[in-house]
């Protein structure tokens, strides 16, 4: 039996991840599943380039397809934690890392990891 790439597994993960957050939040719209599947394209040569970065794949996949996000519809994931004043998006912390979460800068806290917005 074939063994899976650890490469591969990252990059299935990350998608995994990124991809429940995205329908969770409901925004996994056609267009959208596409930045994740271009994010994971672009990682999978990244982590060819730096193996050792594979841990970090999962909060590199959130970001790149956060800053799409940004980029063409606006921010994506709004904080639920913060009622008052502007929206805002949370970060992914840390910006390089293994086991990523979402984070409420303003606040200080830990909304839910990578993968596990609700």
């Amino acid at each position: 039996m074939d063994t899976i790439d650890p490469l591969e597994q990252a990059l299935h993960a990350a998608r995994a991840l990124v991809l429940a957050d995205l329908v969770a939040r409901e925004v996994a719209q056609a267009e959208v599943v596409s930045l994740v599947e271009e994010s994971v394209a672009h990682r999978r040569w990244w982590v060819e380039q730096w193996p050792e970065g594979v841990d970090y794949v999962a909060g590199l996949v959130a970001q790149d397809v956060q800053d799409a996000l940004l980029e063409r519809y606006g921010r994506w994931p709004l904080c639920p934690v913060c009622g008052d004043g502007d929206p805002h998006a949370l970060d992914v912390e840390p910006e390089l890392g293994p086991d990523p979460h979402w984070v409420c800068g303003k606040a200080g806290v830990v909304v839910a990891p990578v993968g596990g917005l609700t």
